[in-house]
């Protein structure tokens, strides 16, 4: 069976290119227990008077004994909303195979060329091969917060996807029975704000995050020339965000995925905590040739802590520049075999 490392719950490669994108705009609460009304109260009982002795004696009062107060009636607790193939736990049973990208680019990646059914169509062909045992999740990456080489009004270089968009590729994976991750890029903004300010597409089952820790730059930075990094508390801050909205809403876990194209750009991967209702995994996002790329997952890999899960990226155009793109079989290879693998 195919299991993360840690069998938890029952359940060097060049620097890739910096591409800049130019897309303009992006509790089911518990019921609480019913109080039960009390019981009736205490009823007094009759004694029997002594016999008569030629005079009357006063009658007691026994000792009065309460009825049973009967327990208060919970409410039923709903059951949980479901992922779209299925339960409640993304692994082990699922593998995620996903494309990425956006509409207003095709240099964003696959899942922004055509016509969105086509490429879920190409996503289960492909999820065919690399199943290895398990259910496929089609994903679909769109990226929903979009880096930018000028500033904007903000200064935060980066623009969100409208609400048109983003609703249109949830509408897609429904029909497909898949999951939608919103990819955030956010410049100088935060990661964890970006985040939150998508809640009104966060608080469905069939939504998930991901986040590109390389466009994650500081107000020093310009996005292009260098490349952003994140830490392990942040992405903690993140899911403990998504974890807290599985709770109130009784949502199926849902999956955040940082990518990571260097090993500098996410630091004190330890740092990462284990959540119920959240699946964090780490996606080796680099561009090359097969051994290349075999290469930066196996030195990702050797610190991947119990708490995270493996991921794998290829590149359609990109990687084969330098190689052929790497096979299913070579992709369910790498030890361990990436739970997420995504295209672009």
């Amino acid at each position: 069976m195919d299991r993360h490392p840690s069998e938890r719950r029952r359940r060097s490669l060049p620097q890739r290119p910096v591409r800049l994108g130019v897309v303009v705009a992006v509790s089911a609460a518990l019921l609480a227990g019913c109080s039960g009304s009390p019981g009736a109260g205490p009823t007094p009982q009759a004694t029997s008077s002594p016999a008569s002795t030629g005079s009357t004696s006063p009658s007691r009062t026994p000792s009065q004994t309460p009825s049973p107060t009967p327990s208060p009636t919970p409410s039923p607790t709903p059951d949980p909303l479901e992922l779209p193939r299925g339960g409640v736990e993304l692994f082990p049973e699922y593998r995620l195979v996903g494309f990425s990208g956006h509409p207003y680019s095709a240099g964003l990646g696959r899942l922004g060329i055509g016509a969105i059914d086509e490429r879920v169509a190409e996503i289960e062909a492909l999820g065919a091969e690399l199943a290895g045992g398990r259910t496929v999740m089609p994903v679909l990456e769109l990226i929903a917060v979009v880096v930018q080489a000028a500033p904007g009004d903000d200064g935060a270089y980066r623009t969100r996807t409208s609400d048109d968009i983003i609703g249109e590729y949830l509408e897609a994976a429904r029909r497909h029975d898949g999951m939608l991750l919103l990819n955030v890029q956010p410049g100088r903004a935060g990661m964890a704000d970006e985040v939150r300010a998508l809640e009104k597409w966060l608080v469905h089952p069939d939504v998930g995050v991901a986040i590109d820790p390389e466009w994650d730059i500081t107000g020093e930075q310009l996005p292009g020339l260098a490349y952003g990094h994140t830490t392990g508390e942040e992405i903690n801050e993140i899911a403990a965000y998504l974890d807290d909205l599985v709770t109130e809403k009784n949502l199926p876990q849902k999956p955040l995925i940082f990518h990571q194209v260097a090993p500098g750009v996410v630091s004190n991967v330890a740092a990462i905590q284990e959540y119920e209702g959240v699946e964090v995994i780490r996606s080796v996002d680099g561009i090359g040739a097969p051994h290349m790329k075999i290469e930066t997952y196996n030195l990702l890999m050797k610190d991947l802590p119990p708490t995270v899960h493996a991921g794998f990226k290829l590149f359609f155009e990109e990687d084969v520049v330098l190689g052929p793109l790497m096979t299913p079989p070579e992709v369910l290879a790498l030890v361990p075999r990436p739970e997420y693998i995504l295209y672009e």
